[in-house]
C-alpha cells in the first residue's frame, strides 16, 4: 500500500533575482516508511545535482559526461540555484520534518542549509573575484584534467580531448563574468592580475603553441602524449589511430583552448592599469561591507562578527606566543622571540636544498611522518579511511613560490587516491620544522582522513558525505589534528613542535590579518609586518598568504574558528562523560556524519554526550 505524506502544499516558489516561476511542486507517493523515502529521495536529488557539473561525476570516480565541462556562466549558476529552491519546497510539501528521527532532521536541515548557503552567495555575484592567483579556474582546470581524467581506453582519450577543447568554453565563460564584475567595480589586486596573466602564459606556450625549442612542452600536450604512448603499449590502440588522436588533441589545443586563454590575457593585460596597484578588502567594493559579513558566516558557519574575530584572533596569538617561549627556552636559545623567529626562519638547517633534489627531500620526509602516524590511528579512530593518500609536487603549470600545500579527494570506491599537493619551487619558504606537521594536516589524521571517511560513508545520505566540505568544519578538523597527532606520540623534536606552533600561530594570525584586511583598512604592508612580527614563516610565504586572504575573504578565518568549535565540544564531552569517554567514539562522531555546519555539529555532539550517559 503506497502512502503519500503530504498533499500538495505549493505550486511556485519565487526565484532569486529572477521573474519565473517555478512548476508545480511534484507529489511524492512511496511504499516505504517516511524515513526511507525521503533518503531514497535526498539520493535521487544528489544524482540531479552532479548532473549539473560533470567535473564532480568525474571527481567521484564516475565516467558519465566524460566528455564534458561545467557551465561556468550566470546562466549555469542560477539554474543550479532554482532547481536547489525547487527541491526544498518539494521536500517541504511532501515529508513531515516535525515526525522524523534526529538523523533524518539533521539531513533535511542540512539540505535547507545549502540551498540557503546558496541563495546568499547569488546575492554576491557581482561582488566576487572570478579569477585569481588562488588555485584560479584558468588553472584548477588543467590541473583536474591531468590529475583526475583517466584514459583506460580510446573513448576515454576521445573524452579527454573533448574536455581539452571544452576548457577554452569555459574560460570563455569565466572571462564574460570578470568583464561583468570589473564593470561593476569589483576588480582584484594588480598583483592577482599579474598572476593570471603568467599562469595563462605558461599554460599555452611550448609545444604545439610554439617551436621554440628553449621552452618545455605545455602540460596538458605531455598529457595527452603519455596517455596516447600508453594506449599504444597496451596495445588498446594503433600507432596510426594515436597519430590521429594526437592531432585532433593538437587541434583542441591550439584552435580552441588557446585562443580563450589568449583573449583572457588580452583583457587582463588591457584592464591591468584599472586594478589597484596598493591592495584593498573588499570593504572598498559596492555593498562591500555587506559582502564581507556574508563570506565571514559562509565560512565559519557562525554569527561572529568581524571584530569578535578580530579579537579571538589577538588573544589566540596571546596565548600561542607564550607557549613558543617555552619552547626557545628549551632548546636553550639566547635571544628574544623575535630572535628566534629570524634563526628559524633564516638558518640553512631548517631547509632542504633549493632545487629538485631538495623538493624530493621534502617529500620523502613527508611520506615517512605519515607512515608513523598511520600506525597511531587505530588507537584514536574507530573508523578508518579505506583510500590511499600519496603526496605530489604541484605541476609547474601552477606552481608558486611560498604558495600553501593544499589537499584534493580520492573517489569514494578508493580507485583514485586523496592526493597531499606542495609547492616547492622555492624550498626557503618550506622550512623543515612545519613539514610534519603540514603533513598531519593535509593528510591523516586531517583532510584525507576526513574527506575519506565522509566518501565512504554508508549510512547516510550520499549528498552528506560526497556533496563537498564546510571550511569551518574541515579546516576546523585539519587544524584540531595537528594538536591531535601530537597526543598520538608526534612532534618529539622541539622544533617540530615549535612548527606546530607555527601553523596554530599562523591561523590565528589570520583571524587578525583577514578582518584586518577586509574590516579595517588595513594595507598589504600592515598585514605583512604583522604576520612577521608573531611567526617564524619566511617571507615569501607570508606575501603570498596575504595576497591569498585579499582573494579570498573570510575563508582564513574558518580555521581556528572551526578548530575551537571541536576543542570545545570534546571538552564538554570529557568534562560530562567523565572515565566513560571515548577518544575513539568521539572523533567517529565528528566524522561520522560529514560535513557539517558548526551548530549541527554541537547538536550531533550533544546527542551523542547523551546517548553515551544512557548506556
Amino acid at each position: 500500500m503506497k502512502t503519500k505524506f503530504a498533499a500538495l502544499l505549493l505550486s511556485s516558489v519565487a526565484l532569486v533575482g529572477c521573474d519565473m516561476m517555478q512548476p508545480p511542486v511534484a507529489t511524492i507517493e512511496c511504499a516505504t516508511t517516511q524515513s526511507e523515502c525521503l533518503n531514497q529521495w535526498f539520493d535521487e536529488k544528489f544524482e540531479e545535482e552532479i548532473a549539473f557539473s560533470p567535473i564532480r561525476q568525474t571527481a567521484l570516480g564516475r565516467k558519465s559526461d566524460y566528455d564534458k565541462i561545467d557551465d561556468y556562466s550566470v546562466a549555469g549558476s542560477q539554474k543550479l540555484l532554482e532547481w536547489r529552491l525547487q527541491t526544498v519546497a518539494e521536500m517541504e510539501a511532501n515529508f513531515d520534518y516535525d515526525t522524523l528521527s534526529e538523523a533524518d532532521k539533521l539531513s533535511w536541515d542540512m539540505w535547507v542549509f545549502r540551498k540557503d548557503q546558496a541563495e546568499a552567495e547569488a546575492n554576491f555575484r557581482s561582488q566576487s573575484y572570478i579569477l585569481h592567483q588562488m588555485n584560479g579556474t584558468h588553472t584548477s582546470l588543467p590541473s583536474f584534467l591531468i590529475s583526475q581524467h583517466k584514459v583506460e581506453d580510446e573513448s576515454d582519450m576521445v573524452a579527454f580531448i573533448a574536455r581539452l577543447g571544452g576548457i577554452g568554453t569555459a574560460m570563455d565563460q569565466l572571462l564574460e563574468r570578470a568583464q561583468a564584475n570589473a564593470e561593476f567595480g569589483t576588480r582584484p589586486p594588480r598583483f592577482s592580475y599579474d598572476a593570471v596573466i603568467a599562469e595563462s602564459r605558461k599554460l599555452i606556450s611550448g609545444e604545439p603553441f610554439d617551436d621554440a625549442e628553449e621552452t618545455a612542452p605545455a602540460a596538458l600536450w605531455t598529457a595527452s602524449q603519455d596517455h596516447l604512448a600508453k594506449l599504444v603499449e597496451d596495445d588498446i590502440i594503433t600507432a596510426e589511430r594515436a597519430d590521429e588522436l594526437r592531432e585532433e588533441a593538437r587541434t583542441a589545443l591550439v584552435e580552441e583552448m588557446a585562443p580563450a586563454y589568449q583573449r583572457v590575457i588580452d583583457w587582463f593585460e588591457q584592464d591591468r592599469p584599472n586594478a589597484s596597484e596598493e591592495a584593498q578588502g573588499v570593504s572598498e567594493l559596492p555593498d562591500g561591507g555587506d559582502f564581507y559579513n556574508y563570506r565571514l558566516n559562509a565560512m565559519t558557519t557562525t554569527d561572529l562578527t568581524a571584530d569578535e574575530i578580530h579579537q579571538i584572533g589577538l588573544d589566540e596569538v596571546a596565548r600561542i606566543r607564550s607557549e613558543m617561549e617555552a619552547i626557545k627556552e628549551q632548546v636553550g636559545f639566547d635571544g628574544d622571540l623575535q630572535a628566534f623567529f629570524t634563526f628559524v626562519r633564516e638558518d640553512d638547517q631548517f631547509f632542504y636544498p633549493n632545487n629538485d633534489a631538495g623538493a624530493q627531500q621534502y617529500i620523502d620526509q613527508a611520506e615517512e611522518h605519515l607512515a608513523f602516524i598511520n600506525t597511531k590511528l587505530p588507537e584514536f579512530f574507530g573508523t578508518l579511511p579505506k583510500a590511499d593518500l600519496v603526496v605530489k609536487r604541484v605541476e609547474p603549470f601552477r606552481e608558486q613560490d611560498g604558495a600553501p600545500q593544499h589537499y584534493r579527494r580520492g573517489t569514494p570506491d578508493g580507485s583514485r587516491p586523496g592526493i597531499y599537493y606542495a609547492h616547492l619551487s622555492d624550498m626557503r619558504a618550506m622550512s623543515i620544522p612545519s613539514l610534519e606537521v603540514v603533513a598531519y594536516h593535509e593528510g591523516n589524521p586531517g583532510h584525507h582522513m576526513q574527506g575519506s571517511i565522509a566518501q565512504e560513508l554508508t549510512d547516510v545520505p550520499k549528498f552528506r558525505g560526497q556533496g563537498g566540505s564546510i571550511s569551518a568544519f574541515s579546516e576546523g578538523w585539519a587544524l584540531y589534528s595537528e594538536i591531535l597527532a601530537k597526543e598520538m606520540g608526534a612532534f618529539q623534536d622541539p622544533y617540530s613542535d615549535f612548527g606546530r606552533l607555527t601553523t596554530e600561530m599562523w591561523r590565528a594570525i589570520r583571524l587578525v590579518v583577514d578582518t584586518g584586511i577586509h574590516s579595517k583598512g588595513w594595507s598589504e604592508q600592515q598585514a605583512n609586518d604583522y604576520f612577521l612580527a608573531n611567526s617564524p614563516i619566511p617571507a615569501t610565504a607570508v606575501k603570498a598568504e596575504v595576497q591569498r586572504y585579499f582573494v579570498m575573504p573570510g575563508q582564513a578565518t574558518s580555521y581556528k574558528i572551526g578548530m575551537i568549535k571541536i576543542q570545545e565540544l570534546r571538552a564538554k564531552a570529557e568534562q560530562e562523560l567523565g572515565e566513560a569517554f571515548d577518544i575513539r567514539g568521539f572523533h567517529d562522531t565528528v566524522l561520522g556524519n560529514g560535513s557539517l555546519p558548526l551548530s549541527m555539529l554541537e547538536r550531533r555532539i550533544n546527542s551523542w554526550i547523551e546517548a553515551e550517559k544512557a548506556k
